[in-house]
């Protein structure tokens, strides 16, 4: 009687994350708060969205509570005015906190998304608990919509298999 035990990791598809997630901003400008932006809500209008102040390298961050590999992140932009204000952003996906996440990996830029529309970015199975979007510079607004976040929780499943001769 023999005993192989193996270890697999695998990986549990999860659909968007965002919706378990917890959200802050860097700063907010009035209701604009930073959970208007996961609410899964398809209102893309200015009382839909979050906001910051206009401020230097404004920042919003989303808390996976777990270790994720992200596979996507589809971001939506208002549909009235200040479409400009997710310009130049950077999704950033990692576990550091340093400089309020804004240290860790690029996933991709937002060169410019127009007013009301989503766009797509790929991240390659970026792995992180983090989901940053930050507009570097000064005098900047960031302002977010909507952000669903696609990937797959890693977890450790344990295998037994027994061979009887």
């Amino acid at each position: 009687l023999s005993l192989d035990v193996l270890l697999f990791l695998l990986f549990q598809q999860v659909k968007n994350l965002a919706v378990v997630g917890a959200a802050i901003q860097s700063s907010t400008s009035e209701d604009w708060i930073a959970e208007k932006a996961i609410d899964r809500g398809l209102q893309q209008l200015y009382a839909g969205c979050s906001s910051t102040l206009s401020e230097t390298n404004p920042w919003w961050r989303l808390d996976l509570h777990h270790i994720y590999r992200v596979n996507r992140v589809v971001v939506t932009n208002r549909n009235d005015c200040c479409a400009e204000r997710i310009n130049g952003a950077e999704i950033r996906i990692g576990n550091s906190l340093e400089n309020n996440g804004s240290n860790n990996p690029i996933c991709a830029v937002i060169p410019a998304i127009p007013a009301g529309e989503s766009y797509s970015f790929s991240c390659g199975g970026m792995e992180g608990r983090y989901v940053n979007l930050i507009i570097p510079g000064d005098m900047k607004t960031l302002t977010l919509c909507e952000v669903k976040v696609y990937g797959e929780e890693m977890t450790s499943t344990l295998i037994i298999t027994v061979k009887c001769q």
